[in-house]
Order: structure tokens, then C-alpha cells, then sequence
């Protein structure tokens, strides 16, 4: 299917914006993980672009959106997407959409905009806060790795290539799952000065992340809209780890397994998440 896709920047109070737009109806917000960029929703789009208007943004620091020096605790990182939306957009409600790190960045943009938010659907990540250890007793050892200071740019400077490859061949249910023409997409933009410095940033705010959403629901209780939480079923998908973490900062959670699918959800099962996307929204 064939939709155009536009190319947009907007000039913000802290950061010039790279963003997408897409398609026709009500807002949907898609926000991408790391190491990705809007660009991981090509395949996703289509199903949904005459559906929707799409909104997918390069997140701070990411993809093509300016590289400021601080700012990267997902408080911040959610202000940004909701000045984009509420004050140069003029949008006001909408539908929203996390992957990765951008579930947190959602997560933090619908505890603090409760009224906006239509439905929250959060893809194969936790919430921090929610009361559990985020890196698996270890499993995702990169989670501590990149919170050492110094010690990653020290090891991977000039090499920051061969990790990110490295990742993409080993996050998803099969090595292929990215081509070499995506992974360059991506190189694109994490290889440019700057570019890994906000990689380990997204991990260094955890701390902030965990404190910030402790705080949200101390003061408003559990998020009421909507939320479906998703798990790739394979590899270093979170399987039942994403509902699980939602159930503990939500009140009305459906959700479950991506079959056969891995960390890179909108990548290797575009059509499945497409349709559990579709049906939650038409609820």
C-alpha cells in the first residue's frame, strides 16, 4: 500500500523536532525506541494511514531531533512531544503509541496528561517505577553497562557501529529481521557527534524516570485510560513482562504476547501489531 508520508520540523522552546506525518481522522501518536528512530514505524503506517492521522516523532536527541546536552529523563522527553502536539499541532486529544523507550516517554505524557490521552498501548518494555528491577536480574546487561559513567564512550568510541549491529542481530527472533539498508538508516543518525551520547542518556535518566513516575501516581493514583500492553513472545522480547508492568500503573489493561517476535515488534510483526493496534482503538 502506497501513502505518502511527509517530512516536518518544528522549532520548540529546547529542541528542533524531526517529525512524520501520515494519512487522515483522529491523532495517533507513535513514539520509537532506541537505537531507532521514526523510522521504525515504515511498515506499521500503512495499515493505519487511512485510519488516522500519525504523528510519529524523532524523540530528543534521536533520530533527526537536536541534540541538547541534558534533558533526557522521560519527564522532559514527554514535554516535548506534548508541546509538539498541544501548542504547534493545536492537537488535543489523541491516541498514543510506546515502544521501548518510548513507552516510558508515553507513559510519562499520559500520567501527566490524563484528559488527552484516548488509549495508551505500550509495545514490549516496562514502566519504571512500577515496582519491579526493569533489567531482568541482569539479563539486559546493557541496562547497568550504560548507566557506568564514562566507561561505554571509553570502549565503544569509534566503534559504536559494531554495538549497535550487534543489537539489532540479537534483540529480534532472527538475526535478519533488520536489512543492512535499515541498519544504515539507523547508523545514520546514532554515528553522528552526539548520536551515542543520547543512546546512553535515555539509560543515565533512569534513576530521575523511577523517582518522576513514584511521583505521578502518589499524586493522581493508576493511569484510567485505556491500555493495551504488548511482549514479543521470542528472544529478548518481554513476553508477559510488559502486561505485568502495566497492571501495576494502570487500571484497565488488556494484552498479552507477540507471537513469534522479538524486540523489534513494529519491524518483525507490523501486520499483527497493526491489528491489535486497530482493534483496541475501535473499542
Amino acid at each position: 500500500m502506497k501513502v505518502e508520508v511527509k517530512s516536518n520540523f518544528a522549532r520548540l522552546s529546547n529542541v528542533t523536532m524531526h517529525y512524520l506525518t501520515a494519512g487522515s481522522g483522529e491523532p495517533l501518536v507513535l513514539l520509537h525506541g532506541v537505537p531507532q528512530s521514526s523510522h521504525e514505524w515504515r511498515h506499521v503506517i500503512p495499515y493505519f494511514a487511512d485510519k488516522f492521522f500519525i504523528i510519529a516523532p524523532d524523540l530528543r536527541g534521536l533520530g533527526d531531533t537536536s541534540r541538547p546536552i541534558n534533558g533526557y529523563d522521560k519527564k522532559t522527553v514527554s514535554a516535548d512531544v506534548w508541546e509538539l502536539l498541544s501548542q504547534h499541532l493545536k492537537i488535543d486529544s489523541f491516541f498514543l503509541v510506546g515502544h521501548d523507550w518510548g513507552g516510558p516517554v508515553a507513559f510519562a505524557l499520559a500520567a501527566q496528561h490524563r484528559d488527552a490521552v484516548r488509549k495508551l498501548a505500550i509495545l514490549d518494555v516496562t514502566i519504571p517505577g512500577d515496582g519491579a528491577e526493569m533489567s531482568q536480574g541482569g539479563r539486559r546487561w546493557h541496562h547497568p553497562f550504560f548507566r557506568t559513567p564514562d566507561l561505554p564512550e571509553a570502549m565503544f568510541g569509534g566503534r559504536e557501529h559494531i554495538y549497535l549491529e550487534w543489537l539489532f542481530d540479537n534483540y529480534g527472533s532472527r538475526t535478519n529481521v533488520l536489512s543492512q539498508e535499515d541498519k544504515a538508516e539507523y547508523f545514520r543518525t546514532y554515528l553522528k557527534p552526539g548520536g551515542f551520547r543520547t543512546l546512553l542518556a535515555y539509560y543515565r535518566g533512569f534513576p530521575s524516570d523511577v523517582r518522576d513516575n513514584e511521583a505521578f501516581l502518589e499524586k493522581d493514583g493508576k493511569l484510567q485510560m485505556p491500555v493495551l500492553a504488548l511482549g514479543g513472545d521470542s528472544g529478548f522480547g518481554r513476553g508477559m513482562e510488559t502486561l505485568q508492568s502495566l497492571e501495576r500503573v494502570a487500571d484497565d489493561v488488556r494484552g498479552g504476547l507477540i507471537p513469534n517476535c522479538g524486540h523489534w515488534v513494529a519491524e518483525e510483526a507490523p501486520e499483527f501489531v497493526a491489528e491489535e493496534l486497530t482493534r483496541f482503538f475501535a473499542e
